[in-house]
């Protein structure tokens, strides 16, 4: 049986215009998402790397430049009107902004009853409302306390739960999380995110979590995929990467995360060791003209994906020595 979602060597370059060069948003990158194992995937990385990108091509909304994403083993770009609307309903997104994908004219029930008409999930109103109701309580939230309600008048929390909830109604294989609590209070963002990790434990759904904070990452993922400047930098399971990163990028993230010292040493931190440019970024490193041990073979050709643990491989010419990694052999160091 084919896999939920199979992205094979999947890149996006934008256009550029008046004769400029085009932006390479995400280089050929494969991941395998099964439902026989339902899992939490981090994808980190700054703004600008290549995660939203991502996102949207596995949620079909943009046409790759390259490669295949398909559903079920067919490339989204061919699915029919039934099969788009079964992926439709088994792929969902939960987006950054908890405002913004609201219809300010209706109250709240409009994106809760929606997907319910449309799929027909409930056969009488009646049923229809338990069905609300469950996945309102699913999430942690009083149906009374929230329906008939304009979302302007609920907290950017409620809004945010509101929309996990609203996957919940159509018990999807996967949710894209893109950037789901970096619009929310910090008092809010373990709430929201013990609500994913649950999607995994307690309902068997994989979750694609999207987000620039590594800590977060580490808090309630299985597996973290490192990007920058559209390219996978670092991959594997969560707990060697973030205890003992082996990127210098990876290295450079886990630096950035504050620490509750009064010293405050990650602002005070001196760099003396100087840099070789390479801000283009053909040929060689796409870190380079940041990277503190950057050395010659760093500008001769982009670095091959190593495997250097059970569960880890990197993109750095420091480990050399270690095999390198198939080709669309990512997976087996995220499972």
């Amino acid at each position: 049986m084919p896999p939920l979602i199979d992205a094979v060597n999947v890149s996006k370059r934008f256009a550029g215009r008046l004769g400029r060069e085009g932006t390479l948003a995400l280089a050929g990158l494969s991941l395998t998402i099964d439902v026989d194992a339902p899992r939490v995937i981090a994808v980190v990385g700054e703004s600008g790397s290549g995660k939203t990108t991502l996102a949207r091509l596995l949620l079909g909304l943009t046409d790759p430049s390259g490669g295949e994403v398909r559903y079920c083993g067919t490339d989204l770009r061919r699915l029919g009107g039934a099969e788009r609307l079964q992926f439709r309903r088994d792929v969902q997104a939960v987006f950054q902004d908890p405002y913004g994908v609201y219809n300010p004219f209706y109250r709240v029930d409009h994106v809760l009853r929606t997907p319910i008409r449309r799929f027909r999930l409930a056969r009488t109103k009646a049923a229809g409302r338990d069905l609300v109701d469950g996945a309102l309580h699913a999430v942690g939230l009083r149906p009374e306390e929230i329906l008939g309600r304009f979302p302007h008048q609920l907290s950017g929390g409620q809004r945010q739960r509101v929309m996990v909830a609203r996957a919940l109604l159509l018990r999807p294989k996967l949710i894209v999380a893109d950037e789901p609590v970096s619009m929310v209070d910090a008092s809010l963002r373990a709430t929201i995110l013990s609500y994913l990790r649950r999607l995994a434990d307690e309902h068997g759904i994989s979750v694609l979590y999207i987000t620039h904070d590594l800590a977060t990452a580490y808090q309630v993922s299985d597996a973290i995929v490192v990007l920058y400047r559209a390219h996978v930098v670092e991959a594997g399971s969560v707990e060697p990467i973030v205890t003992a990163p082996q990127h210098p990028y990876t290295r450079l993230l886990i630096s950035s995360i504050p620490r509750a010292e009064v010293t405050r040493d990650w602002l005070t931190t001196d760099d003396t060791n100087p840099r070789v440019s390479n801000a283009a970024g053909v040929t060689g490193c796409c870190f380079a003209d940041r990277c503190p041990e950057v050395e010659a073979a760093c500008l001769a050709s982009l670095p091959e994906f190593r495997h250097t643990e059970a569960r880890r491989a990197v993109a750095c010419v420091q480990h050399r020595r270690h095999a390198v990694l198939p080709e669309g052999a990512l997976d087996k160091v995220l499972l």
